[in-house]
């Protein structure tokens, strides 16, 4: 099942240190066939408030988003990010085609 790595990230110091972590992230990606489905982009509110910029990879499954994230590439750039950064980020899984809002209440 796809599996998302989502990061919540405010207060970017977009100096050299985030351009470097931009510029090798991708590499960090690809042996763990990860890609962006949402990276920052003009927000469109409906209700609430959001600050800052959501990011969002999706990965097959969560044993290669798990991977990935510990891998040791993309280990040597996380301080990059984290460092000038704040933010929150996670791995969720997403849900089969057919899910229906209803499933919640039988798991």
């Amino acid at each position: 099942m796809t599996c998302y790595a989502v990061g919540h990230l405010r207060n970017v110091e977009m100096g050299k240190e985030i351009v470097a972590y931009l510029e090798a992230i991708d590499s960090t990606l690809a042996p763990f066939e990860g890609q962006f489905i949402i990276h920052g982009g003009q927000k469109h509110m409906l209700e609430g408030a959001f600050a800052g910029d959501l990011i969002v990879i999706a990965f097959p499954d969560l044993a290669r988003a798990r991977a990935w994230y510990a891998s040791s590439a993309y280990q040597d750039i996380q301080p990059l990010r984290t460092k000038n950064a704040e933010g929150d980020v996670f791995l969720i899984e997403g849900v089969d085609s057919d899910h229906r809002a209803t499933d919640i209440l039988s798991s």
